[in-house]
């Protein structure tokens, strides 16, 4: 393993069934949720070329082809709004289309959990080390939390993981990592453990869904049986990957909004738009406005 090649490769897996967010998601993609104006799915692929990644693997499943159009030119909406003047929306839609070559979709034919959808990407990915971005989770900060991943991975090579703090109380719903002798852009991972009872954490830093991976990390998966969920974990493959190569935390400055739950999917909306100058002002209006009139009520119950 060399210590630090570029990474100029993206994995998003967007095969999930979206099942929490029923009935919304019975006919479209969760990953097509907006947060605001846009799919949840398009925050992710933002953030990676942001981070300078050149190409993105989608995994997709059945049902999912809304996303491959999505990222596809549409002609003859770009024609209808030209010819209405919207030359603002064309421009928009123009900067947001992936260059020709730059995404590739990859089928995960059976739903076997996150490693497996990862694993699925390996002949697109090749000897590569690759960024893994979690579409469901996004970075909401002056800039992306993948960008403050690279940097730490140009530092000191290996694998990085994006990280925050939550509460002590929280620690058993996520991905729990060991803090070790700090560097540049983060810190040594000592260790990493899935959902501990509060008690047993080692630490309060979670795992955001943002990763920096070498390659090795697909003969894991090829061999990695099936976990919890009897689906193919990516942290046991990734702890098996820790016993022979380092891995490093990059403690995000931002904010990470979990769009897989309904509470993080609406906190992500409110705050993306309150930041948004065309519409912030009337929204943190409205939100005065609904708090006043509903405070007694939420109070009483």
């Amino acid at each position: 393993m060399e210590r630090n090649r570029t990474v100029r490769k993206a994995v998003i897996p967007v095969a999930g069934n979206g099942t929490r967010f029923l009935p919304a998601t019975k006919a479209m993609p969760k990953e097509m949720l907006t947060i605001v104006d846009r799919p949840v799915v398009q925050y992710a692929l933002d953030e990676a070329r942001e981070a300078g990644i050149e190409h993105v693997v989608f995994v997709t499943s059945r049902n999912k082809q809304v996303i491959e159009d999505h990222f596809d030119d549409t002609p003859e909406l770009i024609s209808s709004l030209e010819k209405s003047g919207k030359d603002d929306k064309v421009r928009e839609l123009g900067e947001l289309l992936p260059q020709a070559g730059s995404v590739s979709f990859t089928r995960q034919q059976a739903p076997l959990g996150l490693g497996h959808a990862v694993w699925c990407a390996r002949d697109l990915i090749g000897d590569e080390p690759f960024a893994l971005l979690l579409p469901d989770m996004i970075s909401y900060g002056p800039r992306g939390c993948l960008s403050g991943l690279m940097d730490l991975y140009r530092e000191v090579g290996g694998n990085v993981v994006g990280v925050e703090p939550c509460a002590q109380d929280e620690v058993s719903q996520y991905g729990i990592v060991g803090k070790g002798a700090a560097v540049q852009h983060g810190f040594a991972v000592t260790h990493m453990v899935e959902k501990p009872k509060a008690g047993d954490a080692p630490s309060n830093l979670f795992l955001n869904g943002r990763y920096v991976l070498q390659p090795e990390i697909f003969g894991h998966l090829a061999r990695q049986k099936r976990g919890a969920g009897n689906e193919i974990q990516l942290t046991d493959s990734m702890l098996k990957l820790s016993e022979t190569q380092p891995f490093h935390a990059h403690v995000y400055e931002g904010r990470t909004y979990d769009c897989g739950s309904k509470h993080g999917f609406i906190e992500a909306n409110v705050a993306f738009a309150l930041a948004r100058p065309d519409i912030g002002g009337a929204v943190y209006q409205s939100l005065r406005d609904m708090m006043s009139s509903h405070e007694g009520r939420i109070r009483a119950a």
